[in-house]
C-alpha cells in the first residue's frame, strides 16, 4: 500500500465507513499498484456527479447486494476514480472533495488547484 498522506501532505483520514468506501474497504481513499483506476479522490457526491459517472459507464447508484455496495446517493462520501473526478471537473460537472481525505497520489493524475476549487471539510466517516 502506498504511504498514508493526503493532498496536503498530513496523514489521510478516513472518508467513508458508511458506505464503506476505499479500493480496500478500509473507509480510506488508499492506493496501491493494483488500483488501476486510483480511488484516491474523497469526493462528496451530488446527483450530477453521480449521473456523469453513469454515463462513463460507472453506475454507482444501483446497489451490488453481491457485492455488499449498498448504491450511492447526493451526499455520500465515497473514494472515486482520480480520472474520473477530474474528467468531470473539466466538464463543469465535478463534486466537493475533502483535501484531508483525499490520497496523495490523486495529484498523478488531478491537479491540486482544481481539487482546491471544488474542497469541503468535514467528510463524515
Amino acid at each position: 500500500m502506498d504511504a498514508s498522506l493526503n493532498v496536503i501532505g498530513t496523514p489521510l483520514k478516513p472518508c467513508s465507513r458508511r458506505p464503506l468506501t476505499g479500493w480496500f474497504r478500509d473507509g480510506c481513499c488508499n492506493t496501491d499498484a493494483s488500483d488501476r483506476g486510483s480511488h484516491t479522490v474523497c469526493a462528496r457526491v451530488t446527483a450530477d456527479f453521480l449521473e456523469v459517472l453513469r454515463e462513463q459507464g460507472n453506475d454507482l447508484v444501483t446497489p451490488a447486494p453481491q457485492h455488499g455496495f449498498p448504491g450511492l446517493k447526493p451526499g455520500d462520501s465515497w473514494c472515486v476514480c482520480a480520472g474520473s473526478w477530474y474528467a468531470a471537473f473539466q466538464i463543469g460537472r465535478a463534486c466537493p472533495v475533502d483535501l484531508e481525505r483525499t490520497h496523495a497520489v490523486a495529484l498523478r493524475t488531478v491537479p491540486l488547484e482544481a481539487l482546491m476549487l471544488h474542497a469541503e471539510g468535514g467528510a463524515e466517516a
